[in-house]
């Protein structure tokens, strides 16, 4: 077992038991399992409205390279600088080489997981500059100094008496304010900080082909202050947040919103084609677009997996998982969390390393249910499982069980000879891996092919 997964399995085992925990994460999912029901009646016929989704994003995915150039030729017309970056490494390099060009003392960025992805603010904190957090859930983070819990949310798993006494601690406001109050010392905080940014930084939940545009979905308008007000701003987007056209989001802002918090649409949904227009008097003075690959062309090329590039990111997978709700978003150390995390990350930092996610599952099924662009995750999954034995990156150990296994299920003789008690000692002692969770097997001292030609014969 390696390091990743033994941590995995020790934090795993420690937060499962942690009932305050799971207090916490089920009273916010259960706001959120309350309202998406009522967000999805919307939607006339609500599985068409998923299968056609699911058909638009199986076109951009099936022709990424038509419609990524297509959208590179679209708004560099308009004066935008477009950077492919294969790694982190070269989106962290650019962003780098901006920020000095500009001479950049703040960075202001809104909620975006492809920033966690590259690390983005330990990077600019090296370099001098500091980066603020404008969403008030990564800004909570921020403080606290801790990566985003869940995909939507990014301090689910905080009470309101967690914020409190954290803004307490770190801005030295009275203990015990209300989430009003809260939300007014962030407001005061933050608005300073838009003002003396040089460079604002977001991401994009869509990437329109047509128009060449970008397409921002939010509910506190941080992102629409933070891509406006300083003079420079920085998108940064996965190559898989692509859409053919901007008529494909009547139909992908409610979907994403619904499946997300049960909205019928999100408050702010922002569309970008570029920096501030001769004769016009807001916005930026320029705009990059970097688009990052990053181990998704991985996925790309296995065409088994290749629909988990579908993904909107709306977290509904996390909210459905009961393996989530136990463990928490933080257990995974990966930036993408839940099922939909499992599926995707073994392919962006090594199956090896990450193998482990993918047995971290009931396999119930209930992510694939949920998914508004109807990705079969839990069979993901099991391709990811079939995947790494594939590649040899399971133990010999294990190898060896499982052919030893398989040529004792498929000899009659061997089954029946192997009594009861010799079955329960393979799989409850000899197998230290099923009963250390589980209760004990077992096993008939007759199997039932025995008691049948019994039966037969007695006939």
């Amino acid at each position: 077992m390696n390091k990743t997964a033994a941590e995995f399995i020790a934090k795993s085992t420690i937060k499962a038991a942690d009932l305050e925990h799971r207090r916490k994460i089920n009273f916010n999912i259960g706001k959120y399992n309350a309202a998406v029901p009522n967000g999805k009646k919307q939607f006339n016929n609500l599985l068409n409205t998923n299968q056609q989704a699911k058909n638009i994003k199986w076109n951009a995915i099936e022709h990424l390279d038509k419609y990524l150039l297509e959208f590179e030729e679209k708004i560099t017309a308009r004066g935008v600088k477009v950077i492919w970056a294969e790694n982190a490494n070269q989106a962290l390099e650019a962003i780098g080489n901006i920020c000095k060009e500009k001479n950049c003392k703040t960075v202001v960025k809104s909620k975006s997981m492809v920033t966690e992805e590259i690390h983005l603010n330990a990077f600019l904190e090296k370099k001098g500059i500091e980066s603020v957090e404008t969403d008030l859930g990564e800004y909570i983070q921020q403080l606290d100094n801790e990566p985003p819990y869940h995909i939507v949310t990014p301090a689910m798993h905080k009470s309101k008496e967690d914020v409190a006494k954290l803004f307490a601690e770190k801005l030295g406001v009275p203990n015990g304010l209300t989430p009003e109050e809260l939300t007014q010392v962030a407001r005061q905080t933050l608005r300073d900080k838009y003002v003396q940014a040089e460079v604002g930084i977001t991401g994009a939940n869509f990437v329109l082909a047509d128009i060449g545009g970008i397409a921002i979905t939010e509910n506190e308008g941080n992102a629409r202050l933070s891509c406006s007000m300083p003079k420079t701003h920085i998108v940064i987007a996965g190559i898989e947040k692509v859409l053919p056209s901007v008529n494909d989001l009547h139909l992908f802002w409610p979907l994403l919103s619904t499946y997300g918090t049960g909205q019928k649409v999100t408050v702010y949904n922002t569309i970008v084609t570029g920096a501030k227009q001769n004769g016009e008097v807001d916005g930026p003075e320029e705009m990059y677009v970097i688009l990052l690959d990053n181990g998704r062309t991985n996925l790309l090329e296995n065409t088994k997996v290749r629909e988990a590039l579908y993904c909107i990111r709306c977290g509904a997978c996390l909210n459905a998982c009961p393996v989530y709700k136990n463990i928490g978003g933080h257990t995974y150390a990966t930036t993408y969390s839940g099922p939909i995390g499992k599926v995707i990350t073994p392919y962006m930092q090594g199956m090896n390393e990450f193998k482990h996610l993918s047995y971290a599952s009931s396999l119930c099924g209930n992510c694939t249910e949920v998914c508004p662009v109807k990705i079969n995750i839990h069979e993901l999954l099991i391709e990811n499982r079939r995947e790494s034995v594939l590649q040899s990156y399971s133990s010999i150990a294990e190898r060896i069980a499982w052919k030893a296994w398989k040529k004792a299920s498929l000899n009659r003789k061997m089954m029946n000879k192997g009594t009861g008690k010799l079955k329960n000692w393979v799989v409850n002692k000899l197998i230290k891996g099923w009963s250390k969770h589980r209760g004990d097997l077992n096993f008939s001292e007759k199997t039932f092919n025995e008691m049948w030609q019994a039966f037969r014969t007695d006939l």
